[in-house]
């Protein structure tokens, strides 16, 4: 959190790896499944269990917590997606290495949504949704994850 896009690549470039691009990140966020809303399936709280961490209440006057976290939750917090990933909804946007448009690279793409998304308000916690940012831009909701090709992992 509070990683500017240029920070969160220089980290990636220090360890070795990279953000992942918007296709790669969603692909990630999918988890195997195919056209579903969410990384876990269409429901978005299957059983009234809740799976990521997102504004729970009137929007922005209250959040219930309702999902277990009024700010940020541990990795770990909500069940991983099909490949094994946490947080891939909710929580805090991801940067990616994509820019939002062709002629704009001091912006660039974020996905995943956030603890502050609700759906009155921006329903970004989809897996399609999309939004961007300046790359100077740090805030408490918005963070990063490393990228490697196959090849880089081994076994």
């Amino acid at each position: 959190m509070h990683v500017s896009w240029n920070d969160a690549w220089a980290f990636c470039r220090f360890a070795g790896k990279r953000l992942p691009d918007e296709t790669e990140w969603e692909i990630a966020a999918r988890g195997g499944l195919e056209g579903s809303r969410f990384p876990w399936g269409d429901a978005l709280t299957p059983g009234g269990r809740h799976m990521c961490n997102i504004w729970q209440g009137h929007f922005p006057v209250e959040n219930t917590g309702a999902d277990g976290h009024l700010g940020t939750a541990p990795a770990g917090s909500f069940p991983p997606n099909g490949y094994g990933l946490y947080n891939m909804a909710g929580n805090v946007w991801e940067w990616t290495g994509s820019d939002w448009a062709e002629a704009t690279p001091d912006l660039k793409a974020m996905r995943g949504g956030s603890y502050l998304c609700h759906a009155s308000y921006c329903n970004r916690y989809r897996v399609s949704a999309r939004t961007a940012n300046m790359v100077q831009a740090t805030s408490s909701h918005l963070g990063f994850r490393c990228a490697a090709d196959i090849a880089e992992i081994g076994p």
